[in-house]
């Protein structure tokens, strides 16, 4: 089964976000998502060793709803800043976010999770991967928003991942 299937999680994901995509519940839209899903990672398997080690699915799943709630919220706070607030009052700011994180797979969730949040922008990691380099729209208090992203998103990450 695992010779067939060597990433379970990526064959359900791809499996999914081709019924998301398509919009049509119908066989033929099955068998062609079961065929990707199946396919993609037999031929991507060679560059993937090993398999991210996700400690708790369901948590990643309360992560994603999580991520998908900041998002909407963080919409709403970046077009106040833009719209309302006057030029002179928005401090942008770099923050440097040191990691806790080991593995690649969390590291790169955290980055993405960064940068999917209107405001922020993950723009580099440190060579030694110890720290990203995020950009805020707006930070007035470059340690609180390091401290919310440590405490929001990468302990969760390192529940699921490590």
């Amino acid at each position: 089964m695992r010779r067939l299937f060597p990433h379970p999680y990526l064959t359900l994901t791809l499996v999914i976000l081709w019924f998301l995509l398509v919009n049509q519940w119908k066989l033929g839209s099955l068998v062609l998502a079961l065929m990707l899903g199946t396919v993609i990672p037999l031929v991507t398997s060679a560059w993937w060793p090993d398999r991210p080690r996700v400690k708790r699915p369901f948590g990643l799943a309360a992560y994603a709803v999580l991520v998908l709630w900041d998002v909407i919220v963080a919409n709403f706070q970046v077009a106040r800043i833009v719209l309302f607030m006057p030029r002179d009052r928005i401090r942008s700011n770099w923050i440097s976010v040191p990691l806790d994180l080991t593995s690649p797979e969390a590291i790169s969730l955290l980055a993405g999770t960064i940068t999917m949040t209107p405001g922020t922008l993950t723009a580099d990691m440190s060579a030694c991967g110890r720290a990203l380099l995020v950009h805020a729209l707006h930070a007035p208090d470059p340690d609180a928003v390091r401290d919310d992203i440590k405490a929001r998103y990468e302990s969760r990450l390192k529940r699921i991942f490590e």
